[in-house]
């Protein structure tokens, strides 16, 4: 037999945007309710599978020494990371307990604003006023046979691959392949990366893509372009990935080929809420879904999955909730970017050959980190790998985008959108006093060495 609850504010996925409003909206002394459909998933994707694991798994690969027993430390690496992601886990929990009603269990809708929760104790009946989806998005699986096999990972089972592989191959050369290309030859992994695409990194910056290649590829990874697997089979112990033009042996497969709309199973039919032609709920700019009192958060809703995205999505439906409902996805400007290698990838705004497109006259500069005279924090630490580059407006001199692949880019980089945004000129960055020895020095050098980009007169 069922039973009912009804609420101010139902919140479906503990992810950021979701657990923040719901911690802000029972502050207020509303009534709301969180369901999440496993407790392994307190606080969301970000902190139990992706950015915080993830990153710890970074940190502990960087660290081997050549002496460590790659199985050992790995395994030793997996328990540390397994510890801290408990504690982040619970401490969520503790978060909102006892300020919101909290439901573990599979939510469906069965009407509008209306859903069933299929808990441990029964079906659950919860009607809202409003609701707020934000369940996240899961790793795609691409059609190709074999790909259901034992030892055929995705981004989040390779976390606790038992064994670690001797010799792995990753289908997909985004940036999340790439960070875990890069972490698992650390921990002692022979890695070859397939990337269907015909160039590396297409969408960086042609003097970023080819710096990353060469740091994968000095550190031992196999990169290889045009590479569509169209087979995975077992051999043996090894298992074959058929390619077009040969195979590639491995011990294990990592699926890394995007990230897909975790809300197939909510039956948004029922509640009138439409999606787009990826799967993913479809929202306006305050991000309301077609359905009156429904919003989309998160990477559920199709947007750049971050976290801090998700953070700002919180921010958007609260000031439809409580506020004037002015803030707008349109708000964003110069949103950042990090893809954790070693050292990190960080970009911002436009690369020149987008700046050009959109009209402006650009100037440019790229420099290998370790040429770069007034930057020396990557010396005393002994990262120089890298590159550093702008684009500026050669008429107003702001900076229209910057691509950091050097240590301490995940910070310096929020610097430099923050410049963007407030449209501060290249020449205040440039004549910056920063504080020594820091990476932010190497604004004074390279701004100052801006040229006209190739082939555009100025």
């Amino acid at each position: 037999m069922s039973s009912e609850l009804s609420v101010e504010l139902l919140v479906i996925g503990w992810g950021k945007a979701g657990k923040t409003l719901a911690k802000r909206w029972a502050a207020t002394g509303r009534s709301v309710a969180m369901v999440e459909k496993s407790p392994q998933m307190y606080g969301g994707t970000c902190i139990n599978i992706a950015c915080v694991p993830t990153k710890d798994l970074i940190v502990s690969a960087q660290r081997r020494r050549p002496q460590d027993d790659p199985q050992e430390y790995f395994t030793q690496a997996v328990a540390g990371r397994d510890s801290l992601i408990g504690k982040l886990n619970a401490a969520n929990h503790r978060m909102l307990e006892g300020q919101a009603e909290l439901v573990d269990g599979t939510a469906r809708f069965i009407g509008p604003r209306k859903v069933a929760v299929d808990t441990a104790d029964g079906e659950l009946i919860i009607t809202a006023e409003t609701v707020v989806l934000g369940t996240g998005a899961v790793p795609a699986r691409p059609d190709i046979p074999g790909i259901d096999l034992p030892r055929v990972y995705d981004s989040t089972s390779i976390q606790h691959a038992d064994p670690l592989p001797q010799r792995l191959a990753i289908i997909g050369g985004g940036f999340i392949g790439l960070e875990f290309a890069q972490m698992l030859q650390h921990f002692g992994s022979q890695v070859t990366v397939l990337d269907s695409g015909e160039h590396f990194l297409r969408r960086a910056e042609p003097v970023v893509a080819e710096s990353v290649h060469q740091v994968l590829t000095e550190a031992g990874v196999v990169v290889r372009q045009s590479a569509r697997v169209q087979q995975i089979r077992q051999d043996g112990e090894a298992l074959v990935l058929e390619l077009a033009d040969g195979q590639v042996q491995a011990d294990a497969v990592l699926v890394a080929a995007g990230r897909t709309s975790a809300a197939a199973d909510l039956n948004l039919e029922a509640a009138g809420i439409e999606t787009d032609d990826r799967g993913f709920v479809a929202v306006d700019d305050q991000l309301r879904t077609s359905a009156e009192g429904v919003y989309a958060v998160g990477d559920v809703n199709g947007g750049p999955q971050f976290t801090y995205i998700s953070l700002d999505d919180h921010r958007i439906v609260w000031d439809q909730l409580i506020g004037s409902g002015q803030r707008s996805r349109a708000d964003r400007v110069a949103v950042p970017s990090t893809t954790f290698l070693t050292p990190p990838l960080s970009q911002v705004g436009m690369g020149p050959e987008e700046a050009v497109r959109a009209g402006h006259s650009v100037l440019y500069a790229a420099k290998d980190v370790a040429s770069i005279a007034a930057m020396p924090r990557p010396k005393i630490v002994g990262e120089t790998d890298g590159v550093i580059t702008f684009t500026v407006d050669a008429q107003t001199r702001q900076v229209l985008g910057a691509s950091l692949f050097c240590i301490d880019s995940q910070e310096l980089i929020n610097l430099v959108a923050l410049a963007i945004r407030v449209q501060v000129t290249a020449d205040e960055l440039m004549n910056g006093i920063w504080t020594h020895p820091s990476s932010t020095e190497a604004l004074n050098e390279v701004l100052g060495e801006v040229q006209p980009y190739p082939g555009e007169a100025v």
